[in-house]
């Protein structure tokens, strides 16, 4: 396979994977008008999480822009930081009836059968700080807005950015989430953490920091909407 392949595949096929499972759950609610069983949607969400992540670790050598140690520069990592901070405020306040898609679906442990609940938090939590943040920012911002820019990919510099790849990149990363105003708004974000820093590390930290204080406000509230 030539390297610039594999490169493209190590990129979209996580998140190719983790749409496939989105795609489960949603096309027979399209179908049937009933939505699945809540036992199975909590039980799916750990094999997703667990799938995507062991695909991320078998593609890992080809992330050579995932540059963890520009994180220990640390006024680029506080704006990161930050950032993600914002978004989280942002997506709480932002589920207003027209900016969402459909009706907003919920992740509810505390259904699951006895003695399952702490698992499916911790699985949940796991799988929307460490893996989710690092596989759309390998899809969303490592692959596709420089593929926008140049078919090889990995050529273009970490950070560049045209007016289109800028917009388009962040209107469909909204479009990707129910709450596709946040959503879109999010990826400005972390498109503005990318082009100002050039490191796709701080991508995922901001992306993290925004998953993980969500968690914690689900956790803390009850508001399992927002899962």
């Amino acid at each position: 396979m030539k390297r610039n392949t594999y490169d493209l595949l190590a990129r979209v096929a996580p998140f190719a994977l983790y749409m496939a499972f989105v795609a489960v759950l949603e096309i027979p609610a399209l179908f049937t008008g009933e939505p699945l069983s809540p036992s199975f949607t909590l039980g799916l969400y750990p094999v997703k999480a667990a799938l995507v992540g062991a695909a991320l670790l078998a593609f890992r050598k080809s992330y050579t822009d995932l540059d963890w140690g520009s994180l220990r520069n640390p006024a680029p990592t506080a704006l990161s930081v930050c950032a993600g901070a914002a978004v989280f405020i942002l997506w709480i306040n932002l589920d207003l009836p027209w900016a969402v898609q459909g009706e907003l679906t919920s992740y509810d442990p505390t259904n699951a059968a006895p003695g399952w609940a702490l698992a499916l938090i911790i699985t949940r939590v796991a799988g929307a700080v460490l893996v989710v943040p690092v596989m759309e920012e390998l899809f969303w911002r490592s692959f596709l807005v420089r593929y926008l820019a140049n078919r090889d990919f990995m050529a273009v510099r970490a950070g560049t950015f045209t007016l289109f790849s800028f917009t388009a990149t962040a209107a469909l990363f909204g479009l990707e989430h129910q709450l596709y105003l946040a959503g879109i708004l999010a990826g400005l974000a972390y498109n503005a953490i990318y082009r100002k820093t050039g490191s796709l590390a701080q991508c995922v930290l901001s992306h993290a920091v925004t998953n993980g204080l969500l968690a914690a406000y689900v956790l803390a509230t009850g508001y399992w909407r927002f899962w």
